[in-house]
């Protein structure tokens, strides 16, 4: 890997940490494209004499052997994913196959302006790739465990081997909030959902117009789905519904949202309508904005709707186009359910996150959420339900587990001691409403007491994204010292 730290990161600390980091903002790594990273990264350890395994779900896996007179303590796994979430702002060109992230530090914060920053789960490999790489820290035998496409699908812990690890602990570094351990997370699936059409050609006399609803904040799909923030797509269905029943609206197009686990920030539809409806087309767009504003006051007060003019040939047949506005209308997103077991924490949830409708072919995409299998699946097929009255095909995929909570863990005693000796308070203990791997490398390893743990980030899946800079050092000081703490442990 390239010695020379970002000139944006100069001055940070740890240096060793924020160094990696750096490697991975220069490295483009969207899911199922991080091979060229994962290549950079193996080549790395094995030039440390590391052992490295490439497996066939496209893991990376790194041995290093335990520092002398540790080689009988419990082997450990820190286990985080090399793909981001690649959103960007409207004007941003950037292109995320080939530009590198542009952080800047902002009142203790590393932040993207326009992009993600990949924090979430850039820092978590990070600090793998210090550990491996510090010869003072003393540890029992570790596996470094860098998964990939975590993002789309969990495609790599999905395809985990189980005979690949050694080690009886696992930490995993994919947590957000500095100061708290995690010990069971959401579980879920997709319904994804097709429907193909018949286009019809643009009606005479008629304008075209491309609509944008813009200026969202966005966020993670299950860590921010209790925010009440504006998701895209169902505001600008409903600004559409009451378009259509003002005048004879037809729909050529519809877009929103980019990434199935982020909240969707913007969407855009172009619409024909009869000639001679501009003004009072904007005048329309100006009273929806000062309504969803007041709606979404002090959550997403930068909404914005424009309109422009814009160019067609055809249009959604109308009986396509009623389907589809109505079955998005009544599609739901959102909390579901509050956990009763757990006060305050979401039980389950469904993020409508993308949809593509053209003239030809109509798509969109439930990202399904719980803490319960049971509430997934129940949330999951009234989705399906609700598009199977119009005939048209909703598919459940992806299911993965939920990591059930064991508050009787031994590595969680050993971590909330560390932490309390440490930083001189009590560590918190969490339950997130996301999806972390934990479920999935659980089933494929039931014996392994796993915990999870990382610094401060704000706004993951969405531009903006930023990261505490104290709190890196936090999880480092953390870390090193729970790896000294296992080489202490007897053997397993």
């Amino acid at each position: 890997m390239p010695a020379a730290i970002d000139p944006n990161l100069t001055g940070l600390q740890p240096a060793a940490v924020w160094q990696h980091f750096a490697t991975l903002c220069r490295t483009p790594r969207h899911s199922k494209g991080e091979g060229p990273l994962r290549e950079n990264l193996r080549q790395w350890a094995s030039s440390r004499g590391l052992t490295t395994i490439v497996d066939a779900a496209g893991n990376l896996l790194v041995r290093k052997a335990a520092s002398r007179g540790a080689e009988r303590a419990p082997g450990v796994i820190l286990q985080a994913h090399l793909d981001m979430v690649c959103q960007k702002t409207p004007p941003s060109q950037h292109d995320f196959s080939r530009d590198p992230i542009r952080p800047r530090c902002r009142d203790g914060w590393l932040v993207a302006d326009e992009t993600t920053l990949g924090a979430d789960n850039g820092i978590g490999v990070a600090l793998i790739l210090a550990a491996l790489a510090d010869g003072s820290v003393h540890h029992g035998p570790i596996e470094a465990l860098l998964t990939v496409d975590e993002e789309d699908g969990m495609g790599g812990a999905h395809g985990l081997a189980p005979s690949l690890l050694r080690g009886h602990l696992l930490l995993n570094l994919d947590t957000e909030e500095w100061g708290e351990f995690f010990v069971g997370c959401a579980g879920g699936l997709d319904v994804n959902v097709h429907r193909p059409a018949k286009a019809e050609g643009l009606p005479a006399a008629c304008e075209v117009w491309r609509i944008e609803l813009q200026g969202l904040r966005g966020g993670h799909s299950g860590i921010d789905i209790h925010a009440q923030r504006g998701n895209a797509i169902k505001l600008l269905v409903r600004v559409l519904r009451d378009i259509e029943e003002r005048w004879p609206l037809r729909l050529v197009d519809f877009v929103g949202g980019s990434a199935r686990n982020a909240l969707p920030h913007e969407a855009t539809a172009t619409v024909a309508l009869p000639a001679g409806l501009g003004t009072a087309l904007a005048t329309c767009l100006s009273h929806w904005q000062a309504r969803l504003r007041q709606e979404l006051s002090g959550i997403d007060d930068r909404l914005r709707i424009d309109c422009k003019a814009a160019t067609a040939d055809r249009v959604l047949a109308a009986a396509e186009q009623a389907i589809w506005l109505r079955s998005l209308h009544a599609a739901p997103h959102g909390v579901r359910r509050y956990s009763l077991q757990l006060p305050g924490v979401v039980e389950t949830s469904n993020n409508l996150g993308m949809v593509r409708i053209t003239a030809d072919e109509g798509s969109c995409n439930f990202m399904v959420r719980s803490l319960l299998d049971s509430g997934s699946a129940a949330l999951a097929e009234e989705i399906v339900s609700l598009f199977a009255l119009s005939g048209t095909i909703a598919e459940q995929a992806g299911h993965y587990p939920g990591w059930a909570p064991n508050r009787e863990s031994p590595l969680l005693a050993l971590c909330r001691a560390v932490f309390a000796r440490e930083f001189g308070h009590e560590a918190k203990v969490q339950v997130i409403h996301a999806g972390l791997e934990c479920g999935l490398i659980a089933a494929r390893y039931p014996d392994l007491d796993m915990i999870s743990f990382g610094p401060t980030i704000r706004g993951a899946h969405a531009p903006g994204e930023c990261v505490d800079i104290a709190s890196v050092g936090n999880a480092w000081r953390l870390l090193t010292a729970i790896l000294a703490a296992t080489a202490a442990l007897p053997q397993q």
